[in-house]
């Protein structure tokens, strides 16, 4: 087998774009990008290209932009490889999977079968995981069903979120791909081992009830559901009638009813929980910007003893 792959690359954010570039610093001839179509971007709604797009296009490579794959026969021209599937948003047909040489492979930010589906970072997060990693799977047609080629492990920090933890991820999951692919063009075939699926848990997408702070929680919970949605789509909750997304808060000591302001000043709004308490340090008014817990009082002042209302069970 020659030293330089002919791949097919399907991904969208820039999870994937990392991945993609390392596959073509790497020597390996991409012949074809799969990317989902532009979307609305930004206050004035304008369509903009995913991160897979603008760096495909940078390079000269080719791309599609199917709005599903269903009905889609595999594309016309040289048979590929192996396609590489990074967080591409759109469910692969059999025959898709089945086009290249090698079938597909996906990379995946968890060790698996623990997090199969589509929020795998959030999940671990939310349930105070202290690790996880990047699986490179052997896709079939279940969800993350397929068996796993590598796993590549990496600790959960005690104050990550989701965007940190996904920033190491990324790091990890474009050099573990360039790994398999060196393994693949060494020995021509990839060895992989079945999942154990008795194990596997799902980590399914983050709706809006979910980022709904309950305050009769305890405060360590609360954290992890404020650290597992930064930077999307956020924790929120209402104070004295308006809409407050929290992004930066920390749990310690503290007492009274849930959700009650029990300080406020400049080291952060000190709520109670249903055990113990939240220290704001920074959040962000319906339609305003992220501001330090100070700044924020400073334009709209908050007196001790003012109640957060949030979901509660």
């Amino acid at each position: 087998m020659p030293d330089a792959l002919r791949v097919a690359f399907a991904g969208t954010p820039p999870f994937a774009a990392s991945a993609l570039a390392a596959i073509l610093d790497a020597g390996h001839d991409v012949a074809l990008v799969l990317t989902q179509p532009d979307r609305p971007q930004g206050r004035g709604l304008k369509l903009a290209p995913s991160a897979v797009k603008t760096l495909a296009v940078e390079r000269g490579l080719t791309v599609l932009q199917p709005p599903t794959l269903k009905g889609l026969p595999p594309p016309t021209g040289a048979r590929p490889d192996i396609l590489i599937v990074a967080a591409y948003g759109l469910i692969l047909p059999q025959a898709m999977l089945d086009w290249p040489r090698h079938g597909a492979i996906n990379i995946h930010a968890s060790l698996l079968p623990r997090w199969r589906g589509a929020a795998p970072i959030q999940r671990a997060l939310l349930a105070g995981d202290e690790e996880t990693g990047i699986s490179i799977m052997q896709m079939d047609s279940g969800l993350d069903t397929g068996p796993v080629i590598a796993r590549t492990v990496v600790p959960i920090a005690p104050r990550d979120t989701a965007g940190t933890l996904t920033e190491r991820l990324t790091a990890v999951g474009a050099e573990a791909v360039v790994r398999t692919l060196a393994q693949l063009t060494k020995a021509g075939v990839l060895a992989s081992q079945p999942q154990d699926a008795p194990a596997a848990t799902y980590a399914g997408k983050i709706g809006r009830t979910e980022a709904a702070i309950r305050w009769n929680e305890d405060a360590v919970t609360i954290d992890r559901v404020v650290r597992a949605l930064n930077p999307a789509p956020g924790a929120f909750a209402t104070l004295q009638g308006a809409t407050i997304k929290i992004w930066a808060a920390e749990p310690t000591e503290g007492f009274g009813p849930a959700g009650e302001i029990l300080s406020a000043d400049g080291n952060g709004l000190l709520v109670a929980c249903g055990r113990g308490a939240l220290r704001v340090r920074e959040l962000q008014r319906g339609g305003g910007r992220r501001l330090s817990a100070a700044s924020f009082l400073d334009g709209h002042p908050v007196a001790a003893g003012a109640t957060f209302e949030g979901g509660s069970d």
